[in-house]
């Protein structure tokens, strides 16, 4: 479920991210503007926030989509994407001392941010920062394992009674997700149209992929990932 606090968060985000594009733009008489469009892909490594807690590892997955980027050439811009991306967790069955069994889990979103850019440097090599809020769909939800986690309380050696197993058979009950995005990055301008570039960036995720209210099993189950993408930039204007 969607919380007063989570919301405000998100609204503030996206002031923010509004304000800090649009007063220097303003606050300019003479500015040029530059929209470009382009596309990267990369690497993912991910984990769920679970209360209560799960043992797990990260899970490594990949991302790609297109970007299209809108700035004044002083030190603002604004970022949209359109995204497809792998995240999930996997079970540290070894924390348990029972290595003979894997478990991991695939959550593939479709995701959209909208993003401040904050860019410094010279002009053939810039650094920056993005940040601002996210919203995806889940597309798919793939679980890979070498035991029969429906049945996982029939198996003699499966550690139970000290470990929450709650979520091996578990449907996903909201596939809407929303949260915070953030990243660095560096970009090599090949010339006044083309520009490589480099980012690492973190996501938070304030929703629950369970329902979450005083009822249900967990009071929290959020997505959070670490992506490294290389993406290519096409000045149009």
């Amino acid at each position: 479920m969607i919380n007063m606090g989570s919301l405000r968060i998100i609204a503030t985000t996206i002031v923010a991210a509004f304000m800090a594009t649009a007063l220097p733009a303003m606050a300019q008489r003479e500015y040029s503007p530059n929209f470009s469009v382009g596309a990267k892909a990369g690497a993912t490594l991910s984990r769920m926030s679970f209360s209560p807690e799960v043992h797990q590892k990260m899970v490594q997955g990949v991302t790609m989509g297109f970007t299209a980027r809108y700035h004044e050439e002083k030190l603002f811009g604004l970022i949209g994407e359109i995204n497809i991306t792998q995240r999930g967790w996997r079970e540290d069955f070894e924390r348990d001392e029972a290595p003979q069994f894997d478990y991991s889990r695939r959550l593939t979103y479709a995701q959209i941010p909208l993003l401040t850019h904050i860019y410094f440097g010279p002009e053939r090599v810039k650094f920056f920062f993005n940040i601002g809020p996210e919203i995806g769909f889940m597309l798919s939800d793939k679980i890979t394992a070498n035991f029969d986690y429906n049945n996982y309380g029939s198996l003699p050696d499966f550690p139970q009674g000290y470990r929450t197993n709650e979520q091996l058979k578990k449907a996903i009950e909201n596939k809407f997700d929303y949260g915070i995005a953030g990243g660095a990055g560096v970009e090599v301008f090949l010339n006044k149209r083309n520009s490589l570039l480099i980012e690492g960036r973190y996501y938070f995720g304030l929703g629950n992929v369970y329902h979450a209210t005083k009822r249900d099993f967990f009071a929290a189950s959020r997505t959070s990932s670490i992506e490294i993408t290389v993406g290519y930039f096409f000045r149009l204007h």
